[in-house]
């Protein structure tokens, strides 16, 4: 597969930043049916990602209040990222290899897009997309892997 990163991925993707509440980032979580929310700084860089895992253990799990706490507290911080002139399959790799479904796409650490698991399943060959799906399902036991 020739494509590029770029020219598949989901663009103006719904972020987040480091104050909004947990709460908020659920919310908006449920209503895009996405996993993860890219957190972005002020200036649009991407700062880290938050998923609805770091959600469910960092803040439910551990018996804090959803409406208490802010994404920074809970972000994982320098997620796995691509750039949209990155071959589509390498993107693919990373995200069967860290088992990740979305994957920020930045220039110079500005966020320009998300590509998402159903970007590729679009795109990519039944096999091969297949192959990646079915990696990025299965359970992880990498440390890096908390990024979904």
């Amino acid at each position: 597969m020739s494509k590029k990163v770029g020219e598949v991925m989901s663009t103006e993707p719904t972020t987040v930043k480091r104050s909004t509440g947990v709460r908020l980032a659920a919310e908006l979580m449920s209503r895009e049916d996405v996993g993860s929310l890219p957190v972005i700084g002020e200036t649009g860089e991407l700062v880290g990602i938050v998923t609805d895992r770091d959600i469910v253990v960092r803040v439910v799990a551990a018996g804090h209040d959803v409406d208490g706490v802010q994404v920074g507290e809970i972000l994982t911080e320098h997620p796995v990222a691509v750039s949209p002139d990155d071959p589509l399959d390498d993107a693919m790799n990373l995200m069967a290899g860290y088992r990740v479904r979305r994957l920020p796409v930045v220039i110079d650490m500005q966020l320009v897009g998300v590509l998402a698991q159903a970007d590729i399943a679009q795109e990519a060959k039944d096999k091969q997309a297949g192959h990646v799906l079915e990696a990025i399902s299965q359970e992880s036991e990498r440390v890096g892997a908390r990024a979904r």
